[in-house]
């Protein structure tokens, strides 16, 4: 084969003579190099374990009592309410990861490695993805285990799995908001200090840790349109019980709207990265 036949025809994007299957199988053998690095480097599931642990803990036996109190019961009162909440949290903390690990593979010459290779671009975004996906569904689990031991009562399973589903749903698109971020951003400092000023306030102004009744007018008014509370409050329906149809929407369209405009962007801007 001649080199010039061998050679990649000038002004053609790479993508363009890959098929979707081609897509699919190089998504797949980057999945199971993400996996195997996990594998390698164990330190880096610590927070799927940990956070899981510590933030249960520390609000039930902290925030329990007196919270519980307004919610018309106790510590146990309270077990009910903030373990539904934590799984929207877990599912934007898992969400930041993976910008801050996106951005830390293109300072240290990986993605220079990917973008030489005749694969899809989209393939390896979508591999971190998928691996950031398996690190929350560990999170969550592990949630839940806590959850019950502290004495959260699980009365509804399908309910269960429909909320970890919508968790997923809502994480994966917050995802593409945080692959942007590790693309445009020039350090891994710099990713997770932009996600700690959009997620405090997001996590802090909604339901997930307290009902929003005794908060200030403006400030419910902004909890009502914050997707946190939106999913805290659908999962706990589905969880526990209550109203669950208008949050879910919402839930829903935040996701497929995050999705359709960031994730274009993140794989443009990966793609004419320099």
């Amino acid at each position: 084969m001649s080199a010039a036949t061998a050679a990649p025809a000038a002004g053609v994007r790479p993508d363009a003579r890959i098929s979707p299957r081609a897509h699919l199988r190089h998504t797949g053998a980057l999945v199971r190099r993400n996996l195997l690095w996990i594998r390698q480097d164990p330190e880096s599931m610590f927070d799927a374990v940990l956070f899981p642990v510590v933030f249960t803990l520390l609000f039930v036996y902290v925030f329990g009592g007196s919270i519980g109190q307004s919610l018309g019961g106790g510590q146990e009162a309270y077990v009910q309410y903030i373990v539904p909440g934590l799984m929207a949290m877990m599912g934007m903390n898992m969400s930041q990861g993976v910008g801050t690990g996106f951005n830390q593979d293109f300072n240290t010459g990986v993605m220079d490695r990917f973008r030489s290779l005749p694969i899809g671009r989209g393939s390896v975004l979508f591999a971190k993805i998928s691996v950031e996906l398996v690190r929350m569904l560990i999170a969550t689990a592990i949630l839940l285990v806590v959850g019950v031991l502290v004495g959260f009562d699980v009365t509804n399973w399908p309910g269960l799995f429909a909320a970890v589903g919508l968790s997923t749903v809502f994480g994966s698109a917050l995802m593409w908001v945080f692959l942007t971020l590790g693309v445009v951003m020039k350090n891994a400092q710099s990713v997770q200090a932009m996600g700690f000023l959009v997620l405090m306030p997001l996590q802090f102004g909604s339901s997930i840790f307290a009902p929003t009744q005794s908060m200030p007018g403006w400030l419910q008014n902004f909890t009502a349109y914050n997707p946190l509370s939106a999913l805290a409050d659908a999962a706990r329906g589905l969880m526990v019980g209550g109203p669950v149809a208008h949050d879910l929407w919402m839930v829903l369209a935040w996701s497929v709207g995050m999705t359709a405009v960031m994730a274009p962007v993140a794989i443009h801007k990966f793609r004419t990265k320099t």
